[in-house]
């Protein structure tokens, strides 16, 4: 006999009150319950009466109008557009669809509540809920919400929690990207195309004929988006990135063959990464390591393992992994991470039937790119066998804004009684020859592919330094390489032909791990010999050309814990005389203020220089002290970074930005250098943050204890907070010594 159930309506109750937006506003029953749920009230004319016949005391009323011992917490009805509009008139006075500490507002609010079928009213007070309120306004706007029930835990939720939410439901989402038919408008678009056209446009390699062939066909079926589709010849050469920034364009990636569901056709699917945020809009190299980190943390695997693929894809077919997916930036690579990366993803899915496959493409390409991008020229210094950031390149960088190069331009535009475009063409095609801009620019590509760009430290030498940062991940590149070549593939790799081009080695051959062991041990002590300072307890760059040791002091020092080429006494004297450098009071600074030297109208401030702290140096110094089992540092670090994410967020309307001044309690996030911040412009709702950032921050958690996270839910300082820890082990110690 079947079963009958006893089916009732769902109501708002069944609902989680901090269910991702989505869910929560576009669910129709939840906002339509007709009041929300409301407790009983005792009337007047009966219930007393009964009390009073039977000798009982009256029991205290609890109205509509008081909800806090509700389970499930206050709730309120709202129209939605006219309470937007009276939120944003009475809280928002300057303007900029935010609600921040700098308004001057009331900073109260009132609100009708749901279970008096909007009669009583409750009053919300405070920056951070009236904040919150308007970023849940403005979401319930976009799903087309006329009429809500809002849960008051979704305006005073604890703001780490609601961070740590955000990103893992919203942020990585809205960061998403993937090349095919579905997006590919969106994906194309380019901020910093300046040509008369920035029309969508997209290169083929030579090598994905099928890509091709499938692009043409969007274009064909899509005309409205006029999409330019290319494909690149088989050799890039600089000159050929030259004549192509003329027509600036997205470079396809990894794909994979699916079925339309409408036609049930074999078709293309891209595979989707992650973006940093902000004008960069495609992916990115180093930034695409660091939000690895965030991403496996909240369990997305499937985006960090399509990243990967698509890192093999690039090293497959443009040689190496790219500075981003853009054609003019076919020539340089950025920090390389793709071993650590592989290896983090692998760990993850070991019990997927595939995973060896995965892993084995992702070691083979990491080959191919040590060999053919790091060790061999331009890159290496074959004097010492360090290897330096020194990308190809000809004339003038395209992507950055069109008055950037003016200050360094203008003496030879003079020289040459030309217009600024007429003489950055004619220099770009050679046909004025300038050594010295030569020189300059030389430079200046070394830095973007550096990922430090710009700094002081790097000012007018780059493409000469042997950097503590590169030569640490390259050691890394070493250690991995054999230890998986040794603990995955039984101490034998076999190289296919698709990876022995530029390579020393041929289609066959066998690779054990002894090779690359002694590759790392050589690497070892060079960086030892003519990198590190005793004295100083840091690691510097070395200077190739001048033959000596810099002295810019850069917290890419602590990348040798990360990679692990530094002694036990190394890492201890880094800690005790390197560390108190750079450490902050919003964690650890790109550099030093003696390093950086003075500032001013001719010299003015640099983004990768004090007082600035970025996301990667601190997931690295982290990750590289607790490698060493300086445990208590990595956690203080952390603590103060995440404090400092933290506090700006609540007080600035949920805003994560791409760089931080470490320096600054009150509002860090304004950063005044010569890019600006990425993550400020955004109007009601932040639905990005920021790709390293967002990592930054849920993988913090995972470093600090359960003490550290309560207190930086409450917003208490480090100084604070440490010094409560330390009253409390005091009294401990105390009561143990009467006992």
């Amino acid at each position: 006999m079947t079963e009958i159930k006893n089916h009732r309506a769902r109501t708002s109750e069944d609902y989680g009150v901090y269910d991702d937006a989505k869910t929560y506003y576009a669910t129709e029953d939840r906002h339509h319950s007709r009041y929300g749920a409301r407790t009983r009230t005792y009337s007047q004319n009966s219930l007393i009466k009964q009390f009073e016949r039977n000798g009982l005391r009256q029991p205290f009323r609890r109205g509509s109008h008081d909800e806090s011992a509700l389970p499930q917490g206050r709730r309120f009805l709202i129209q939605v557009e006219p309470t937007l509009d009276n939120l944003q008139a009475q809280e928002d006075t300057d303007g900029n669809m935010q609600i921040t500490v700098d308004d001057e507002g009331t900073k109260v609010f009132s609100l009708r509540t749901a279970a008096s079928a909007g009669h009583n009213r409750f009053e919300v007070r405070g920056t951070y809920m009236l904040s919150n309120l308007l970023q849940e306004l403005t979401l319930a706007k976009e799903y087309g919400r006329k009429q809500i029930i809002l849960d008051e835990g979704r305006l005073n939720e604890n703001p780490v929690d609601r961070l740590s939410r955000l990103i893992r439901d919203h942020f990585w989402d809205g960061l998403t990207r993937r090349i095919d038919a579905s997006s590919i408008e969106i994906a194309a678009r380019d901020p910093k195309d300046w040509t008369d056209d920035p029309r969508p446009r997209i290169y083929v390699p030579y090598g994905a004929p099928e890509q091709y062939e499938y692009y043409k066909k969007v274009a064909e079926a899509r005309p409205e988006i006029r999409l330019d589709v290319q494909l690149l010849p088989e050799k890039i050469t600089p000159e050929l990135i030259r004549d192509m920034n003329e027509k600036p364009g997205l470079l396809a990636v990894e794909t994979e063959q699916v079925i339309d569901d409408t036609t049930g056709e074999k078709t293309l699917r891209g595979l989707p990464f992650v973006v940093p945020g902000g004008r960069f809009n495609e992916l990115y190299g180093w930034d695409s390591y660091m939000e690895s980190l965030g991403l496996l943390v909240n369990d997305r695997v499937d985006l960090a393992k399509s990243m990967v693929l698509n890192f093999c894809f690039c090293i497959e077919h443009y040689g190496k992994i790219l500075n981003a997916t853009r054609s003019y930036y076919l020539g340089r690579s950025q920090p390389p991470f793709l071993t650590d990366m592989a290896l983090r993803v692998y760990e993850k899915i070991k019990h997927e039937p595939d995973a060896e496959e995965f892993l084995r493409r992702a070691i083979l390409a990491a080959i191919k790119e040590y060999h053919s991008v790091w060790t061999c020229e331009p890159r290496l210094d074959a004097a010492t066998g360090l290897s330096r950031y020194r990308p190809e390149g000809l004339g003038v960088p395209p992507e950055t804004e069109a008055t950037h190069f003016v200050h360094i331009l203008e003496p030879y535009i003079k020289k040459y009684n030309m217009e600024f475009k007429e003489f950055v063409r004619a220099y770009n095609y050679g046909e004025i020859h300038e050594p010295e801009l030569d020189e300059y620019f030389m430079h200046d590509r070394a830095v973007r592919e550096s990922g430090h760009d710009t700094t002081y430290r790097f000012e007018g030498i780059c493409a000469d330094l042997a950097t503590i940062d590169l030569n640490s991940l390259l050691f890394k590149y070493e250690t991995d390489i054999a230890r998986t070549i040794r603990g995955v593939f039984k101490d034998r790799l076999v190289i296919p032909a698709a990876f022995c081009d530029r390579t020393p080695y041929q289609a066959g051959q066998v690779l054990t791990s002894a090779v690359w062991d002694r590759r790392a041990k050589r690497r070892k002590l060079t960086v030892d010999k003519l990198m590190w300072d005793e004295e100083q307890g840091v690691f510097f760059d070395y200077d190739t050309a001048k033959r000596e040791r810099c002295n810019y002091e850069s917290s890419t020092t602590f990348w040798a814990l990360w990679a692990g080429i530094a002694s036990p006494a190394q890492a201890a004297a880094m800690v005790e005389k390197g560390l108190p450098r750079f450490e902050a009071y919003g964690g650890l600074l790109a550099g030093t203020e003696k390093s950086r030297g003075s500032i001013g109208l001719e010299r003015p401030n640099r983004q990768w220089d004090y007082p600035y702290g970025w996301a990667p140096q601190q997931m690295l110094a982290w990750t590289g002290l607790l490698r060493y089992s300086f445990t208590e540092e990595a956690e203080r670090l952390a603590y103060k970074w995440l404090f400092m994410i933290t506090k700006a967020f609540v007080d600035y309307n949920g805003v994560v930005v791409e760089k931080y001044d470490v320096t600054r309690p009150a509002d860090p996030h304004r950063v005044d250098a010569e890019y600006g911040n990425q993550g400020l412009d955004f109007k009601g709702v932040a639905k990005e943050g920021f790709g390293w950032v967002n990592a930054s921050y849920v993988y913090g958690l995972q470093i600090v204890n359960a003490h550290m996270r309560r207190a930086l839910g409450t917003l208490t300082p480090y100084s604070t907070f440490i010094k409560a820890i330390e009253q409390s082990m005091e009294k401990e110690l105390a009561d143990l010594s009467r006992a």
